[in-house]
């Protein structure tokens, strides 16, 4: 039985919050008064670190004006996440898929995200699921994707190994993570970036439904362990 270690990817993986990511962003640059580039772009920057994803959403603009923004779209979250009519729900399937891996001796889960640790603390205590993780990794902790610090550090602090490690995710950017930390990258199909841009990122595999994640883990990770060891 080869112990694996399943990093998800939070927003468009594990949460469907484009509609108040975009919301978010674009009451940031209205109130700042910047041309906004509209939400087309802003779902190809999600899963970045925030300043990152405003500055390659605007890279003409002075950085200390990425970091107002940047201000701007926490305090525009902050509010939307107050009213009655905020929605931000787990895709179909993630609740059951998690709490079953949970469950399996063979497999510790954690998370991999460009979030700030205060919004992702919220979304976990929301759907009572933070136990179910092992490592959290977020924006305050690493680099922002595609750089590997997150896989790095929760590997160390799982004690596992990439050939043991697999990452979950929708983005270009959690497949090319992955490939930079050696790991193997599952895509998905039901977040923000098409599949083939994931496949030629650097997915080993993609999953069409959430159910088939477990499987298509079980697959992976001992295929990749029987390679390193021939």
């Amino acid at each position: 039985m080869t112990m694996k270690l399943i990093l998800f990817d939070c927003d468009g993986t594990l949460v469907d919050s484009q509609h108040n990511i975009t919301r978010a962003m674009r009451e940031a640059y209205a109130a700042l008064g910047v041309p906004y580039p509209g939400d087309a772009a802003t779902r190809q920057v999600i899963g970045l670190s925030l300043v990152e994803a405003i500055a390659r959403l605007s890279p003409d603009l002075e950085p200390s004006l990425h970091e107002r923004l940047a201000q701007a779209y926490k305090e525009a979250f902050l509010a939307l996440r107050t009213r009655p009519d905020f929605h931000e729900p787990l895709f179909p399937g993630a609740m059951e898929t998690l709490k079953h891996l949970s469950e399996r001796d063979d497999v510790l889960l954690g998370i991999a995200t460009g979030k700030a640790r205060r919004g992702l603390d919220v979304l976990l205590e929301r759907f009572g699921i933070r136990d179910l993780f092992v490592t959290l990794q977020t924006a305050d902790d690493a680099p922002s994707k595609p750089h590997p610090g997150m896989i790095l550090q929760a590997m160390d602090e799982t004690g596992m190994e990439p050939h043991q490690t697999l990452i979950v995710g929708d983005t270009t950017h959690d497949m090319l993570m992955a490939r930079h930390a050696g790991t193997a990258a599952l895509g998905v199909a039901w977040g923000y970036h098409p599949t083939q841009a994931l496949r030629a990122a650097g997915a080993h595999d993609i999953a069409g439904r959430f159910g088939e994640v477990p499987a298509k883990a079980e697959a992976l990770v001992p295929r990749r362990q029987q390679v390193r060891e021939g």
